[in-house]
């Protein structure tokens, strides 16, 4: 384990004071998010399909109180001030061979910290596809998670958990989310029917099995939200309001939207508005509010302005096709 670098799966104060405002801005960038099967504890290595970048990882963290490592595209750690932002976020960098060498070297440390993380029974999530795509289909799995399960497999009992990430809608805010946790694979039970546990003999087969229990979970895709302008007429009043109170977030968040050379990347730009506009918009409207209008009117207005974003973008998929 690299030397100077905090241990990635500690306690830390600032993480466990900010995460229940993080859970509760992915709970609200969606209309309904739906948990199937339960975690399982110990040394587990999550195993979803990746879809929606950033998204992805949210929803599973959601899912769970306790502590989850993740791991993440090696090249987004290039900027050491960013590289510190994920860590403390409890995000590593994986490595893919493609990448240049003295990157792919950097991934030792990654696994040794791994390992440490299931050696302290704390979950890692690794999306095995290596890559998002915006359909339900499991691309072929990198190595990375059959070398980290068998590695940790020789040292104690460790379990791989698939889980299958639906969405009714890739591309747009407040669509409906269902996790899938799939039976966990003993990864133990499956090397002792092995005739060998050298990770670069038995990881195809292990690849293999993880692929396909991945797969199953994805098979039945969510029906996609229709239209509905009868219910759009009816709200749209409420809708101006909220569209009037978080104006300047829902403009800036479609603006970054269109700039984006990857439109996978869509709602995570418009949850990263939301986490970061809310306590600024909340601040300034608390000041202009209690000056200019009797408190209760002052304080209705705050509380329907914490929910506004999301009513917002609500109204808009009851109008678009």
């Amino acid at each position: 384990m690299s030397e100077g670098k905090n241990i990635i799966w500690k306690p830390n104060f600032w993480y466990t004071l900010l995460r229940p405002y993080v859970d509760l801005c992915t709970l609200f960038s969606y209309r309904k998010i739906e948990v199937e099967g339960t975690p399982h504890d110990g040394a587990v290595i999550f195993s979803p399909n990746h879809t929606n970048t950033v998204m992805d990882s949210l929803v599973i963290l959601r899912t769970k109180r306790s502590p989850t490592v993740f791991g993440a595209r090696g090249d987004v750690f290039n900027n050491p001030t960013v590289e510190k932002i994920l860590r403390f976020l409890r995000i590593l960098p994986m490595v893919r061979q493609r990448d240049k060498m003295k990157r792919v070297i950097r991934n030792s440390d990654t696994f040794l910290e791994v390992d440490d993380s299931l050696a302290h029974s704390v979950p890692f999530c690794i999306f095995p596809e290596g890559r998002h795509h915006l359909d339900l289909t499991i691309l072929p799995l990198y190595k990375g998670i059959s070398h980290i399960a068998v590695t940790s497999a020789l040292q104690r009992q460790t379990y791989i958990q698939p889980i299958g990430i639906l969405y009714d809608d890739f591309l747009h805010f407040r669509s409906r989310c269902k996790v899938r946790f799939g039976e966990p694979f003993d990864v133990n039970a499956f090397l002792s029917q092995q005739a060998t546990d050298d990770a670069k003999e038995v990881g195809p087969v292990l690849l293999e099995a993880i692929h396909s229990r991945m797969q199953d979970l994805v098979r039945e895709p969510l029906p996609q939200r229709k239209r509905n302008i009868p219910l759009a007429l009816l709200t749209a009043p409420f809708a101006l309001l909220g569209a009037l109170l978080t104006l300047p977030m829902w403009v800036g968040a479609e603006a970054i939207c269109r700039r984006l050379g990857d439109i996978a990347f869509s709602n995570t730009a418009r949850y990263s508005v939301k986490l970061l506009g809310t306590p600024l918009m909340f601040v300034i409207w608390a000041v202009v509010f209690f000056v200019l209008l009797p408190w209760y009117v002052a304080a209705g207005l705050l509380v329907y302005f914490l929910f506004s974003y999301s009513i917002t973008y609500d109204w808009w998929n009851l109008v678009r096709k």
